[in-house]
């Protein structure tokens, strides 16, 4: 497996994603030019040969990747990680891939990974539709995350939302019989179009009548603390794959 480059901060600071003209698409994210710390810049030294794994046009070997035969759970979109962070460390028996595009969320990510010694988790800096696309076997997930994502909240920008019913049933196809895909929204109109995607994807079935009870695997962040504190709602949706 060839190792991610070793990260050089000033490089780091303004990195996007290498263009691609193969891939002609409106993407549901913008590349923010982050600070990246000491503390990620070491993380991301001394730690991303172990546990990143390279964007590559073929599909992974989850046991390889992992050393391991274990049900695997995606996270697209892990932020700073601690939610992804907290989950893995709650369930050591499964196989965690978080998928993110801001290289300080990864060193972030990796950081939380080192302090609590978490053996179960591996992490790709990269676009998730291409990750889906390109390196998730068909049928090999037991479950995807996908946490708050951008709402993109002015009408004129809503075709970038990440759930959109071509995203949805790629994701049913890499999801088992029986695994899940759970979703998590603090906007109430991506809530409902949430809904009504999901539900129109003829593989998936909904575990509630409309929005699901939280989770108790799903920690209640900071953000949505302050959110639920000024009487904003937030919306957990869970479906099964047929």
């Amino acid at each position: 497996m060839n190792e991610p480059p070793k990260p050089n901060r000033d490089r780091d600071r303004n990195r996007t994603l290498p263009y691609d003209p193969t891939e002609r698409r409106i993407r549901s994210f913008v590349t923010r030019m982050g600070r990246l710390s000491d503390g990620q810049a070491r993380a991301l030294e001394t730690l991303a040969p172990r546990y990143c794994i390279p964007y590559e046009k073929s599909a992974v070997d989850l046991s390889k990747v992992f050393g391991r035969t274990a049900p695997t759970v995606l996270e697209i979109g892990t932020g700073m990680g601690e939610t992804t962070a907290h989950i893995a460390g709650l369930m050591p028996e499964k196989n965690f891939m978080g998928v993110e595009v801001h290289i300080p969320g990864i060193g972030s990510l990796l950081k939380l990974v080192d302090e609590h010694g978490l053996q179960n988790l591996r992490l790709i800096q990269h676009d998730a539709v291409e990750v889906v696309t390109h390196m998730i076997p068909p049928a090999s997930l037991a479950g995807v995350h996908v946490f708050f994502p951008d709402p993109w909240h002015k009408a004129r920008h809503q075709k970038r939302r990440l759930i959109q019913a071509a995203f949805v049933e790629l994701l049913a196809s890499r999801i088992a019989v029986g695994g899940y895909l759970h979703c998590a929204t603090d906007w109430e109109d991506y809530a409902v179009q949430m809904l009504t995607v999901l539900s129109s994807e003829p593989r998936l079935i909904n575990t509630a009548q409309a929005y699901a009870e939280r989770p108790s695997y799903r920690p209640v962040t900071k953000f949505e603390r302050r959110g639920l504190r000024l009487g904003h709602g937030v919306w957990d949706l869970v479906f099964q794959r047929r």
